[in-house]
């Protein structure tokens, strides 16, 4: 008779444990609520790395440019650029704060009518990168915040003055030695050229790729460009990275040859590009917030005789 009664007692206990709520299935639980902002909705109005700057030291930008509505806790509202509205997902929480909506993945901050402040993750096989990937910040303000302090979402998404500071610093330093790899820093506006002459054409390639998770920031961070060239001295095909300084020079950074052929390829490359390129091409440099700089682009040289 004790034993059954034990068995009774031990059925129940784990019931009772099984039934017992967690923050994964009561969001009573978790650290945040969000039918208290149900129905507000808030602009990206900045988007920072952990030191506060919009721009790292490669030159890459964090962009604001989400919309989102939370409906209630377990369902949010975000803006789809490419359908120009906003759709609706699952809002999934997993532990500490971090939610999946959107496809991305986020770590809730703070939250309050006003504002809220989301730090967007990278996850991999359930697991946080623990590097820059993971250290982003989203600054969101209300439709009824941006009326109080009568500023639009436009205006709060142009760069601040600590990302002029900071490009400036990085602009000077690659300015003053453009072959120094370690300084490289890609131009937000890329190199631009304009060909005065019917003999050289020069398209820049569209390089996003989201196959291969190549976003819209590969088209300025490895601009890459064909060069037709017809009548040329000879037939050729070359495939080159080139730097452009500031005052639209270019000359030849890497290149494939054996070594025994290096520094003969490296002078019929820079020839290439002083007959053709520097004579008959105006080349406008890459240039971030305004300031011209040194930049590293790809050129697809083609020549046909």
């Amino acid at each position: 008779m004790m034993r059954y009664s034990f068995l009774i007692l031990f059925f129940i206990v784990g019931l009772l444990s099984c039934q017992r709520s967690t923050p994964k299935t009561d969001p009573l639980k978790r650290d945040f609520r969000f039918e208290s902002i149900k129905g507000i909705k808030y602009y990206e109005v900045r988007r920072t790395f952990a030191s506060g700057i919009s721009f790292n030291e490669l030159g890459f930008q964090q962009t604001p440019e989400w919309a989102i509505r939370f409906l209630s806790d377990t369902t949010v509202q975000a803006y789809s650029p490419t359908k120009d509205k906003m759709l609706n997902f699952d809002l999934i929480f997993s532990h500490d704060g971090v939610y999946n909506f959107a496809r991305e993945w986020f770590r809730i901050k703070a939250i309050g009518k006003d504002s809220l402040l989301l730090q967007r993750l990278e996850v991999n096989a359930k697991k946080i990168a623990s590097d820059v990937r993971s250290e982003v910040y989203m600054t969101y303000y209300s439709e009824d915040y941006l009326k109080k302090i009568n500023k639009s979402v436009d205006e709060l998404r142009k760069p601040r003055k600590i990302d002029s500071v900071f490009v400036k610093q990085r602009v000077d330093l690659i300015n003053a030695n453009i072959t120094d790899s370690s300084a490289f820093f890609a131009a937000r506006n890329p190199v631009e050229f304009s060909s005065k002459s019917e003999i050289v054409d020069i398209k820049k390639l569209n390089t996003v790729d989201k196959l291969q998770n190549r976003s819209a920031s590969y088209d300025y961070l490895y601009p890459e460009y064909t060069v037709n060239i017809q009548p040329a001295y000879k037939d050729f095909a070359y495939s080159i990275s080139a730097i452009v300084d500031k005052n639209g020079r270019i000359l030849v950074y890497r290149f494939n040859a054996q070594e025994d052929y290096k520094e003969n390829r490296r002078k019929v490359l820079q020839g290439i590009l002083d007959v053709y390129l520097a004579k008959l091409v105006t080349v406008k440099p890459g240039s971030t917030l305004g300031f011209k700089h040194s930049s590293v682009i790809v050129l697809n040289l083609i020549g046909k005789k």
